[in-house]
């Protein structure tokens, strides 16, 4: 029960995390004029979840399962993300995510570079939530940032964002089944086009978000 009252409290949309700050690509492919219609956008975020998927999942199943290996999962982390300004934002909201439950739950994790999957991973162990649990929260938070800048970027209403939260949840349960398992080792990117457009962010003349 503990584990599972933590678990909504960090998916709460209230929880004081900095993910809102974060675009993931989807601000500088709407200034570019590489963004997707209406209809596309779902497309857009089923990427952006096997994303989440082939390369964050394992490394936060891989810190909830054996936190001692924090630093070198961090480190692989760092060394892993091509676009620099990915792994800025990282970092950033990976740092945010400890600081916050260091300060909400007294949680301490130290990292060297705080990469956000492996905070992620480290403290819902520590908050006693289930690795299933941790998995499908982890797949959300993904889902929900870049559904959250669509609404504040123009692209979708919050109704319409709502309906196609609730239809992604088919496509994470599909990443769930594939990526869970999936070792540190074979850690990826399933969306190299959302990677580099992320990338083009800090040209950008004006910018909303961070990231």
């Amino acid at each position: 029960m503990r584990g599972r009252w933590r678990l909504l409290q960090l998916c709460d949309a209230a929880f004081p995390a900095g993910g809102f700050a974060h675009s993931g690509g989807l601000e500088a492919a709407v200034a570019l004029g590489e963004a997707p219609g209406d209809d596309g956008l779902g497309a857009w975020l089923e990427a952006a979840l096997w994303q989440a998927g082939t390369f964050g999942l394992p490394l936060v199943a891989a810190a909830h399962a054996a936190p001692a290996r924090g630093a070198e999962l961090d480190a692989r982390c760092e060394v892993a993300i091509v676009s620099h300004v990915a792994r800025r934002a990282s970092r950033a909201q990976g740092r945010a995510w400890l600081r916050t439950c260091r300060e909400v739950f007294a949680v301490e994790a130290t990292l060297p570079h705080g990469h956000l999957p492996v905070a992620f991973g480290l403290t819902a162990r520590a908050l006693e939530v289930g690795a299933d649990d941790a998995a499908v929260a982890w797949l959300h938070l993904a889902a929900r940032g870049p559904l959250s800048a669509a609404v504040r970027l123009g692209r979708l209403g919050p109704i319409a964002a709502q309906r196609l939260q609730d239809a992604l949840g088919e496509v994470a349960a599909r990443v769930v089944a594939a990526c869970a398992g999936r070792a540190v080792e074979a850690v990826a990117s399933a969306a190299p086009l959302q990677e580099l457009l992320g990338a083009l962010h800090d040209a950008l003349p004006a910018r909303l978000f961070q990231s």
